[in-house]
């Protein structure tokens, strides 16, 4: 999807399309990859190192992403608010676990 020329068949459909797209991929990749984590540990617990991993795994992908836009795909250009964009998702897809972590968190100490 980040290779896709954003000219002629595939205009956007509104300014700023790209940015909320890159957003969206990530935010869903963040929230994923904490999913994955979830299923493998087998419960909620709250893992910092885990965050961390998540950040850096993504901010690689979104910096190789932008890359290779730059360098390699002749009809896209490399832009660090398309990054930023990205870094933007994964701090709404950390947020969205932090608060899941919280909830299940409470829940367990109600139900205790």
């Amino acid at each position: 999807m980040c290779d896709i020329p954003l000219q002629g068949e595939h205009t956007p459909p509104f300014v700023g399309f790209d940015k909320l797209t890159h957003t969206g991929f990530f935010f869903v990749l963040t929230v994923l990859l904490f999913y994955g984590k979830i299923r493998q540990q087998r419960n909620y617990e709250y893992r910092i190192i885990t965050i961390l991993k998540i950040i850096g795994i993504t901010a690689a992908l979104g910096g190789g992403i932008e890359l290779l836009q730059w360098k390699v795909f002749t009809y896209r250009d490399g832009d660090w608010w398309d990054f930023f964009c990205d870094m933007v998702g994964v701090g709404m897809g950390i947020f969205s676990y932090i608060m899941l972590h919280r909830i299940r968190l409470h829940e367990k100490k109600i139900f205790n």
